[in-house]
């Protein structure tokens, strides 16, 4: 059945994994899968092709999307010639808002499952999360876990070692930015911390 479906999870809940696995069910079932993500998440290329990579090692070539692009207009291009039954968006909340309702038009058609986080560092949503909030029909939450064995729903930027609280919403992974899932409460303690410490 068509829907829209939004799982969402913290940094290391296996949302990129679940995505990837979603799509060999598909496919192993004979449909016709088309894996998208944000063009501004370019990390991982393999033969010249950008892929979706999950942290446990699977990955599957994929097509980009920009910001801009109109997503009811560039699927049915793309459909033209490979007839596509399901869509699967990883990284979701990179999507802007309009691309949530385009989406959301073409699930009447189409199943179209989207994958990715529901807040930035500043654990506040994402313009793409708080719009698929509104209109997917399926919601459900991957979880992961904290350190201290709570369940995890922070996404903790760190800059050279230290907790980030600043800076633009989008910034990829890289040697000096990580990001590490995190219980609310053991953030407020690092948070007090590093206020006691500029203090």
């Amino acid at each position: 059945m068509s829907k829209l479906y939004y799982k969402y999870g913290v940094m290391g809940s296996s949302k990129t994994a679940s995505a990837l696995m979603c799509k060999f069910n598909y496919e192993q079932q004979g449909f016709r899968v088309l894996l998208l993500k944000a063009d501004m998440d370019n990390r991982d290329i393999s033969d010249g092709k950008i892929i979706v990579k999950s942290r446990i090692g699977l990955s599957s070539a994929c097509i980009t999307f920009n910001k801009n692009e109109n997503l009811v207009e560039f699927f049915n291009k793309l459909n033209a010639q490979n007839d596509y039954d399901v869509i699967i968006v990883d990284e979701c909340q990179f999507l802007t808002k309009k691309q949530v309702e385009q989406l959301k038009n073409l699930s009447i058609e189409y199943t179209v499952l989207c994958y990715g986080l529901l807040t930035d560092f500043k654990t506040e949503l994402f313009e793409g999360s708080k719009r698929l909030i509104e209109l997917a029909d399926s919601l459900q939450e991957l979880k992961s876990v904290c350190s201290c064995g709570r369940k995890a729903n922070v996404n903790a930027r760190f800059v050279n070692g230290e907790l980030s609280t600043e800076g633009d919403v989008v910034a990829i992974e890289k040697d000096e930015i990580n990001y590490q899932p995190m219980c609310y409460i053991c953030y407020c303690k690092l948070l007090k911390a590093k206020e006691n410490n500029n203090g």
